[in-house]
């Protein structure tokens, strides 16, 4: 019994006193995605009905629950019967923590589907908690009738229903007889 136990306590030391010590001061921290999701669809309802759907190719989450989305981003709204009202597409977008905005940059597209009204812009933002967008940037905005206006900076109420300028620069109005 006694030789089965120091068999045991030399075989112990043997195996703590072959660990090399590893100064972890010298260790990088890692600031990569803590998870990837591919082709994700996410909802979000109230009372039982869909409001928002969030599409995107590739989702990566960081360590401080911040967002990336390389591959573009697809938000689509439903008013409270279910119904699609508005989208918002982006090339790539951005989800900040802290200040829970989401961030869509490049090729920026918002559609309000009961107006007709088409949106431009090469950043966005959206306050999911306000449920509003804004941009301080250049935007042009397509009406229905065929009136475009261009200006930099607006906000507008998520669906893209009603919105505020803070620059007009121009504006077209179509002509009598004109196409769209």
């Amino acid at each position: 019994m006694i030789r089965n136990l120091f068999v045991v306590f030399v075989m112990a030391w043997a195996g703590f006193s072959c660990r090399e010590s590893v100064d972890l001061s010298q260790l990088e921290d890692y600031n990569g995605p803590m998870r990837i999701t591919t082709d994700m669809e996410v909802f979000r309802s109230d009372s039982a009905v869909v409001r928002i759907k969030l599409n995107a190719g590739k989702q990566l989450v960081f360590n401080d629950q911040d967002m990336e989305f390389p591959d573009g981003i697809q938000i689509h709204f439903f008013d409270k019967e279910g119904k699609l009202t508005s989208t918002i597409r982006a090339d790539k977008a951005y989800y900040d923590n802290k200040t829970k905005l989401y961030r869509g940059v490049g090729d920026v597209r918002v559609h309000n589907i009961e107006k007709g009204e088409k949106l431009n812009t090469e950043e966005l933002f959206w306050n999911e908690r306000k449920e509003t967008i804004f941009t301080e940037k250049f935007f042009t905005i397509e009406k229905a009738d065929g009136t475009l206006l261009k200006g930099t900076g607006l906000e507008s109420d998520q669906s893209f229903s009603k919105y505020t300028f803070y620059s007009v620069k121009d504006t077209r109005l179509p002509l009598q007889g004109e196409e769209n």
